[in-house]
């Protein structure tokens, strides 16, 4: 039996001004920071036998990651759409900060951002996240049931809110 996995679903093309300009930022600092790993990586391969240079082996596996991640945002900057506008609508789109009920009275807010800049640990979820796709188009009070597996959670709608000036941090 084969090992052969269905390349996973692309993820959306959408990211906020400010996630943009993150990236474009991390972008630069990891070109920087690749050109300190090379002259390191030529001087650990100066001392001589690489086979048992420690500091020749880490030095070409931290160029690789560098590698790795600079061809990746060079492939999906290009690809990104930009949303300026938030929409002006008491419905749940991109952009959206949102305020859920649980069912035992606690309360969550999550912003919908694109998968390039969610963060759970600052709230924000990528719009390809099963919460936020149950989320899209609802409106306060509506009710949404995630389901995960096993279990079901519940889920009332009590605030929508768009940032109105996104800040601009794009050419």
């Amino acid at each position: 039996m084969g090992r052969w996995k269905p390349p996973p679903p692309a993820a959306s093309p959408y990211i906020t001004p400010a996630g943009y300009a993150a990236l474009q930022d991390e972008l630069k600092a990891l070109w920087l920071r690749r050109a300190d790993v090379v002259a390191a990586l030529a001087a650990a391969a100066a001392e001589g036998d690489r086979s048992e240079n420690a500091e020749y082996i880490y030095r070409k596996k931290e160029l690789g990651g560098l590698d790795y991640r600079i061809r990746y945002l060079q492939k999906r900057l290009p690809k990104l759409n930009i949303v300026r506008e938030s929409p002006a609508s008491d419905q749940v789109f991109f952009g959206a900060r949102v305020s859920l009920e649980r069912a035992d009275d606690s309360r969550i807010e999550y912003r919908i951002v694109g998968p390039d800049e969610a963060d759970a640990t600052s709230g924000s979820i990528s719009i390809d996240s099963p919460l936020a796709r149950a989320l899209l188009k609802k409106k306060v009070a509506d009710e949404v049931v995630l389901t995960l597996g096993d279990s079901r959670e519940r889920f009332v709608v009590q605030r929508i809110s768009y940032e109105q000036n996104l800040p601009d941090g794009t050419p």
